[in-house]
C-alpha cells in the first residue's frame, strides 16, 4: 500500500514542493509513530483487513463536514499533537474510495440495464457533491493547513489546465445505407425536405449527410487550439471498429467501407488524434478489446493508446487491466450516463488503482466532465438550453478553479441542423467561454 498512499497523498497536494521543503507526511493511526512526521493524515481503518470490501466500509450518511467540504472518513477537525499536525479528516481514504470506482466493487448488483454503475445511485449524487471535484477541494484545504503551519505550499494556477475535445463515431451517416435512405423517404411523405436530403445523401457524397458534422466541430476545435495552444488542448474521435452481436452496436462498422477512410484521412489532415471506441460487445467481453485495437490500428496504420467504452459501458473495475494488457495507456470512459460531473471526484486526470488487488496501475483515466445526451437525454437530467448552458458554466468554472482538466463528449449526430436539438449552439457557446479560461 506505501505505492499507493504515497501517490494519493502527492496527488492531494496537487503541486511541486519547493526544492528547500523537507516536509514529512505520514499516514498512520498509531500514535507511537506521530513523532516521525511533520504532518499525520490519521488513518481511520478503511484498509484494514475485516473493513476493507465490507459493508461497513462504506461511507455513512450524512457525511460530516470539515469547513464547508464533506469528508467521507474519519472526523472533521485537525491538531496539534506534540509537534506534529495531524488530520483526522481521512482523505487518503475518501480520495482511495473516489478514484478506484471502490463503490462499484463494493456493490456489483446496482447495475442499469446496460451493466453500468448509475450515477444517480452513486455516493457523490446522493451525498450531493457529484458538481463539485471534491478530492481538489480537500487538497485545497490540506495545502492551507499546511501553511497555517509554517510549511511553504504553493497553490496551482486557477485556470484550465487541458481541455480534451471529444466526439464519438457512434454513427458515421444517417441515409447512406439502403434501409436509412429508404426510412427518410417515408419519412419524407410528411417532411419533404427529409425526403431531399436521404436522397442527397444516398446518391451524393458523406459529406452531404446531415449527420456528417465532422467539418463544423473540428473547426471550433482548432480555433479554440489556434487561440489557447496545441498543447492545451486536444481534439480526438473514438471510432469503432467492430461489433456483430448486440444491437446497441448497430449499425456495425466496416472501415474498409469508403465514407470510413475519407473521415479517417479528414482527421489526419485536421490533426484530429484518433482513439478506439470499444463496443458495447467489448464492454460485456472485455477480454475482445485486442481484437478491435488490432483491427482499428490497421485501418489507422497508427498504434493506439486512447481509448472510450461505447454507451459508456466499462462495467466492473477490473475489466481495465484488459485495457492495459494492450497497451491502452488513456482511458476516457468514465463519466455517469446519467449525470454531468465528476465520476471520480476529481477534475484531473488519474492513474488507476485497482480496488480488488490494492494495486497502482500505469493506465491513466480522463474523467469526462460533460456529454451532451446526458444534459437533455429524457432518461437523465432533461435540461433545457439555458439550463443546460448554466450547468456547463458551473463545472467549467471548477475545473479552472482547480487547475484541472475538462473533458467534453459532444456526438456528430447531436450537432445536426435541427431546430429542435440545441447542441450545436451550447458546444459553440462552451467552446467561446473557454477561451476566457485560459
Amino acid at each position: 500500500m506505501k505505492e499507493i498512499i504515497d501517490y494519493i497523498i502527492g496527488f492531494l497536494i496537487g503541486v511541486d514542493l519547493p526544492t528547500n521543503n523537507s516536509i514529512k507526511i505520514g499516514y498512520t493511526d498509531n500514535f507511537g509513530e506521530f513523532d516521525n512526521y511533520d504532518v499525520v493524515i490519521k488513518a481511520s481503518g478503511f484498509f484494514n483487513e475485516g473493513t476493507y470490501g465490507m459493508d461497513n466500509s462504506f461511507p455513512t450518511l450524512p457525511l460530516k463536514i470539515w469547513d464547508e467540504v464533506p469528508i467521507l472518513y474519519g472526523e472533521a477537525f485537525s491538531e496539534i499533537i506534540g509537534n506534529t499536525v495531524v488530520l483526522n479528516a481521512d482523505i487518503v481514504a475518501g480520495t482511495y474510495f473516489l478514484i478506484s470506482r471502490y463503490e462499484e466493487m463494493l456493490r456489483p448488483k446496482v447495475r442499469d440495464v446496460h451493466g453500468r454503475f448509475p450515477g444517480k445511485e452513486s455516493l457523490p449524487y446522493k451525498a450531493g457533491f457529484i458538481d463539485r471535484p471534491i478530492i481538489e477541494e480537500w487538497g485545497f484545504q490540506f495545502r492551507s493547513l499546511l501553511r497555517e503551519n509554517g510549511f511553504e505550499i504553493p497553490e496551482p494556477p486557477k485556470k484550465i489546465k487541458k481541455v480534451y475535445l471529444t466526439h464519438d463515431l457512434d454513427q458515421l451517416a444517417h441515409f447512406r445505407t439502403i434501409r436509412g435512405m429508404l426510412g427518410g423517404v417515408i419519412r419524407g411523405i410528411k417532411r419533404p425536405k427529409e425526403g431531399q436530403k436521404a436522397l442527397k445523401s444516398f446518391f451524393g457524397r458523406v459529406s452531404d449527410d446531415p449527420w456528417y458534422t465532422f467539418p463544423f466541430l473540428f473547426k471550433l476545435n482548432n480555433d479554440l487550439r489556434a487561440k489557447i495552444g496545441k498543447d492545451k488542448c486536444e481534439s480526438i474521435i473514438f471510432v469503432r471498429s467492430m461489433g456483430m452481436k448486440y444491437k446497441e452496436d448497430k449499425p456495425f462498422p466496416n472501415l474498409l467501407l469508403p465514407d470510413y477512410k475519407y473521415l479517417l484521412r479528414y482527421c489526419k489532415r485536421k490533426d484530429v488524434t484518433i482513439g478506439l471506441h470499444a463496443s458495447y460487445e467489448c464492454g460485456v467481453h472485455p477480454e475482445r478489446v485486442q481484437e478491435e485495437k488490432i483491427r482499428l490500428e490497421k485501418a489507422t496504420h497508427n498504434e493506439l493508446t486512447y481509448n472510450r467504452n461505447h454507451f459508456l459501458n466499462h462495467r466492473e473495475p477490473a475489466d481495465f487491466q484488459h485495457l492495459i494488457d494492450v497497451n491502452i495507456l488513456h482511458d476516457f470512459s468514465m463519466g455517469y450516463a446519467d449525470v454531468a460531473g465528476f465520476r471520480l471526484g476529481t477534475c484531473r486526470s488519474v492513474r488507476f488503482i485497482n480496488p480488488h488487488h490494492k494495486s497502482l496501475t500505469k493506465l491513466v483515466l480522463h474523467p469526462i466532465t460533460i456529454m451532451d445526451g446526458t444534459l437533455s437525454d429524457k432518461r437523465y437530467m432533461y435540461m433545457n438550453a439555458h439550463d443546460a448552458f448554466q450547468y456547463c458554466e458551473q463545472l467549467i468554472k471548477n475545473v479552472a478553479t482547480f487547475n484541472g482538466d475538462l473533458v467534453l463528449l459532444w456526438h456528430n449526430t447531436s450537432v445536426e441542423v435541427h431546430p429542435d436539438f440545441y447542441h450545436r449552439k451550447l458546444y459553440k457557446d462552451i467552446l467561446n467561454l473557454l477561451q476566457d479560461q485560459f
